[in-house]
């Protein structure tokens, strides 16, 4: 294993004025063999540093070479399918994890992280929303947002419908790769970043946004905002949520363990251990007040939420008379349908 961090060749889009709207990564490296740096390296005369080089076809030939002397066919077979496209490439290599310093560079960290080649957190991401531009994404592709309206009206012109499905920094993550053993519902949910462990299910209405996932199995019919990681067997019911580090969970990185139970339309603002289950409609913040009972359901104390963080085999309720938040000790286990749960 070489000192590099990760290599990706891409292919791309960029607007009339030869700036990079998105790159696909059929395959990224990480952590690539000492012979394939070389062979990279050596080739695209790069001396250090985390780069994004446009590739020449005159390049692409004596690469693909280079890369399969190195043991690595499945690259050089990539690249010789890159000499036959007229479309923008480049190759990203990064010495280093630091901050994404361009499109290419941070497409290719949200392409490790859908990957399954590092989990949320796993790499760093700060100043992403500023090197990522706001685009348009259409059945023709991604189309910079000044480009637009001439190419709406060109498609009109041609009697052709120029679909607009969203607007965002952010491309869904099937356009780009779908992990191996998942079912995604509605895919527009799931962004490019996520991370979707083996048996993960999401629902029409369940979200993952990037820097996010799941380990798997596990049924997703709520959100898991940016930041947050759940474990292995948990499931979140419908129009429950997570509240991510960039929708005001602050530097707190929330997280739930294995066999966790979010009920429907319920929320956590809080890290969960594992075992632990919130009942539905109710949704803890840090700052919640909360009496911890006893085995009887007599109050032992009253303490704010953010005390519990991390604990395991705990259920948070609601008491239905007084309207109090309570906890007690979670001791039914949460067992997966393996039927439904099954890819």
């Amino acid at each position: 294993m070489s000192n590099l961090f990760s290599i990706g060749f891409g292919v791309g889009t960029c607007n009339d004025k030869g700036e990079w709207l998105e790159v696909y990564f059929p395959q990224p490296m990480l952590y690539p063999s000492e012979e394939v740096a070389k062979a990279v390296t050596g080739v695209l005369d790069i001396t250090g540093g985390n780069v994004a080089v446009a590739l020449e076809e005159a390049q692409l030939q004596p690469l693909a070479n280079q890369l399969e002397n190195a043991g690595s066919a499945e690259q050089a077979a990539i690249l010789r399918q890159f000499a036959t496209s007229q479309r923008p490439l480049v190759a990203v290599v990064l010495h280093s994890d630091d901050a994404p310093q361009s499109v290419p560079e941070s497409y290719l960290k949200l392409h490790l992280l859908s990957h399954r080649l590092v989990k949320p957190h796993g790499t760093k991401l700060d100043g992403i929303f500023g090197q990522l531009p706001n685009v348009a994404w259409t059945n023709k592709g991604a189309i910079d947002l000044a480009e637009l309206p001439a190419r709406q009206l060109e498609a009109r012109l041609q009697g052709e419908l120029l679909e607009v499905s969203c607007v965002d920094k952010f491309p869904k993550m099937t356009n780009y790769v779908v992990p191996k053993g998942v079912r995604i519902a509605h895919t527009a949910r799931v962004r490019l970043g996520a991370y979707l462990g083996e048996g993960t299910t999401i629902m029409h209405e369940g979200f993952v946004n990037f820097n996010a996932g799941t380990e798997g199995p596990g049924m997703i019919e709520g959100r898991i905002s940016a930041g947050v990681f759940v474990g292995a067997g948990s499931d979140l019911g419908g129009g429950c949520s997570t509240m991510g580090t960039l929708s005001g969970g602050g530097n707190i990185v929330i997280s739930l363990g294995e066999g966790c139970l979010l009920g429907a339309n319920s929320g956590t603002g809080i890290p969960l251990g594992d075992r632990c289950t919130i009942e539905s409609g109710l949704y803890i913040t840090a700052g919640t007040k909360v009496a911890v009972l006893d085995d009887k359901g007599a109050v032992v104390e009253s303490v704010k939420a953010r005390d519990l963080a991390g604990k395991s085999d705990l259920l948070f309720r609601r008491n239905s008379a007084t309207g109090a938040v309570e906890c007690l000790t979670n001791k039914s286990a949460i067992e997966l349908n393996a039927e439904l749960h099954s890819n």
